[in-house]
């Protein structure tokens, strides 16, 4: 049995921390979730593709008997960005996410 997992998080505990960011988070979220609109508007559209790169990845696998690569790439870099956003209007950092699917 294989005890390795295939997917590893790991976000590094930063050595000081942004007090506005963490007073934002205490005021109802308001500043952070304004910081955040243009990554939500654009993750929004990005995860109705990745829905449509996983059906279309569903049935590749079942004809050709793999799955593409650049649909795995897509997924996978929505997937990144989704956390990363998600990471920094939950608190767990204070590194404003970039606009990018890569690492």
């Amino acid at each position: 049995m294989n005890t390795q997992h295939p997917v590893t998080v790991s976000i590094s505990r930063p050595e000081k921390s942004s007090r506005l960011w963490a007073l934002s988070f205490l005021l109802f979220l308001f500043p952070k979730a304004i910081a955040l609109v243009p990554h939500f508007i654009i993750l929004w559209v990005l995860g109705i593709a990745s829905f449509i790169a996983v059906v279309i990845g569903q049935f590749a696998v079942l004809f050709i008997g793999k799955y593409p690569q650049e649909l795995f790439n897509f997924t996978v870099g929505v997937t990144r960005w989704s956390t990363r956003v998600n990471a920094f209007f939950m608190g767990l950092t204070d590194i404003y996410p970039p606009f990018q699917l890569g690492e």
